[in-house]
């Protein structure tokens, strides 16, 4: 008699009697759901898997489609899969490096010995329709790491090669699409022809690849221009290069060989010339009375807008910070989100008109009152704080909405000088696994959240769909608006932060949905050799969300 486990559908309630060792997909037939975008991967008791996986116990499933983040990520990873295999078939040998998020898509480096042209992107795009066309299954392996380090060898991937080595695990996961073998750390789908979408075009001298937006599954994401954001992305793999640091193999070698402390020196110094750079720029430019800087959650805007206030200093102009979050309206007066619930995020939750007011006033060399908002009342209230310009003073803004053009709509162009903080993580895991900009923000978060707010990480990342919906509504679509941009983001940092990350993930309960998060992060800190928190300096950006800054928060 063939044995059973019971499976629970999450999706609809039903139990469910399947095979021992019966896969995801199999069991998704039986569950007579019908996804228009899915399944493209599952939660299984809160851990997230490819529809590769097999049930040998009673387990508890939710099935997953486009709109999900989970999803989504299933369908990047196998899609950078084609292309990565096509790539190798028609420019071997060739080196594919898939890099950042850019313009709503992914820039992809492709390395074929001479320049990219728009009929390689072409060539390059119809070899990948076909593999999809083709619908060829892809296969999922387990096998000693040691031979998976052979197989990478021998077909002269690197990247992995040195990933691999540095990981200590006994056993490797790896997928093969008709004898083309790769590595990715996260669940792919299970045959080509699930890839229903997507876009290929020259971008600058590589490529740039565009999938399902999330939102709109039958759409691709719409392309935005990012030129400024690209030319960030550019200058820190000219760091990378000056460091030595693409991958974290490369990062976990150095760690090894004892030259933790020399990265975090250059890397750290490289900072703060950017930060030199820019502040020099604001002196040279004659008029500027307003520096507005923005950024997303966890960038460390609040360090970033101190260390440029000293770099103002030695430049002999006085720096006078202003806070947004005293020109609150009354909370009475806030705008509502689409729950009823107050939107303090909404850019008309402060009281423009009167900040535009001050602000002509102060640059026309009058006397302000500055307001003071009372958080436990809820309402806008008079500080008896003073304010008058001097010579050589200028007013500092930080806050998300700086760069809105409505926020100053009443002060001209030619007095502001606008920067975007961001954290771009530009250090690969391999060649062909990123790491996205968000999970470092995350990380950063749930550390800072737990140290000063007493936040849980589960509490942490349940919050955070709802901060990454505000910072896609008020933040990224005005990034382009800035002067000058400057990446937060340490080459090293993801060693020092998973010490204090992984103790707080690991409190996370598996029987809460912020569990699969949980398990996802700690899954991809493990890769990572640690670098002790004590090795990095007082001024550092990091000691915004570590502790033990020498600044004043």
């Amino acid at each position: 008699m063939e044995q059973t486990v019971r499976i629970r559908c999450r999706n609809n309630g039903a139990v469910i009697e399947a095979a021992v060792g019966s896969t995801l997909e199999s069991v998704f037939r039986q569950t007579g759901l019908k996804m228009v975008h899915g399944p493209v991967s599952a939660r299984v008791n809160n851990k997230v898997e490819g529809m590769h996986y097999r049930v040998y116990n009673h387990k508890e499933v939710e099935f997953l489609d486009m709109t999900s983040a989970s999803g989504l990520r299933a369908y990047t990873r196998s899609l950078f899969f084609v292309l990565c295999k096509a790539a190798y078939e028609l420019f071997s040998p060739c080196r594919v490096g898939i890099d950042i998020p850019v313009s709503n898509g992914y820039y992809v480096n492709l390395q074929i010995g001479r320049p990219l042209t728009a009929a390689d992107a072409d060539a390059l795009r119809r070899r990948m329709q076909e593999i999809i066309d083709s619908a060829l299954p892809i296969h999922r392996h387990v096998t000693t790491t040691e031979e998976a380090i052979r197989m990478f060898t021998e077909m002269q991937q690197m990247s992995k090669v040195k990933l691999l080595q540095s990981t200590g695990r006994l056993y490797t996961t790896y997928y093969d699409i008709d004898g083309y073998r790769d590595y990715y750390y996260g669940a792919l789908l299970t045959n080509t022809s699930q890839l229903y979408l997507f876009g290929l075009e020259k971008y600058y001298d590589g490529l740039l690849l565009r999938v399902p937006s999330r939102e709109q599954p039958d759409e691709l994401g719409e392309m935005t221009h990012q030129d400024k954001m690209f030319g960030i992305f550019k200058e820190h793999h000219h760091w990378q290069s000056i460091i030595g640091l693409r991958t974290i193999g490369d990062l976990n070698d150095a760690i090894g060989q004892g030259k933790s402390a020399t990265l975090i020196q250059i890397s750290e110094a490289l900072q703060e010339k950017k930060i030199a750079r820019i502040a020099d720029e604001i002196a040279q430019r004659k008029g500027i009375k307003l520096v507005l800087l923005a950024g997303p959650s966890s960038s460390g805007k609040t360090t970033t807008c101190k260390r440029l206030s000293v770099q103002l200093a030695v430049n002999g102009i006085k720096p006078i910070e202003i806070s947004l979050d005293d020109y609150f309206v009354d909370r009475v007066k806030t705008p509502r989100d689409e729950s009823g619930d107050y939107d303090f995020e909404h850019l008309h939750a402060l009281n423009l008109p009167l900040f535009n007011e001050q602000l002509s006033a102060l640059f026309r060399g009058e006397e302000v009152e500055l307001p003071r908002y009372d958080f436990p009342t809820g309402t806008s209230q008079r500080s008896g704080r003073r304010l008058r310009l001097g010579e050589n003073e200028i007013l500092v803004v930080e806050g998300i909405h700086a760069l809105n053009p409505e926020l100053t709509a009443q002060i001209p162009d030619e007095q502001k000088f606008r920067v975007y903080a961001s954290a771009l993580t530009t250090i690969l895991l391999d060649d062909h696994n990123y790491i996205p900009t968000t999970d470092n923000r995350l990380l950063r978060r749930i550390i800072r959240d737990h140290k000063y707010r007493a936040v849980s990480a589960q509490e942490t990342i349940r919050r955070w769909p709802s901060v990454r919906k505000g910072e896609n509504r008020w933040i990224f679509p005005y990034q382009e608006n800035a002067d000058a941009m400057f990446n937060t983001a340490m080459l090293f940092e993801l060693a020092v932060i998973k010490s204090q990350a992984e103790p707080l993930l690991e409190q996370v309960p598996e029987n809460c949905e912020a569990y699969a998060e949980a398990y996802r992060l700690l899954k991809f800190l493990h890769y990572i050799k640690p670098i002790p928190a004590d090795q990095i300096p007082p001024t550092s950006l990091l000691r915004e969300f570590l502790g033990g800054s020498s600044f004043e928060y």
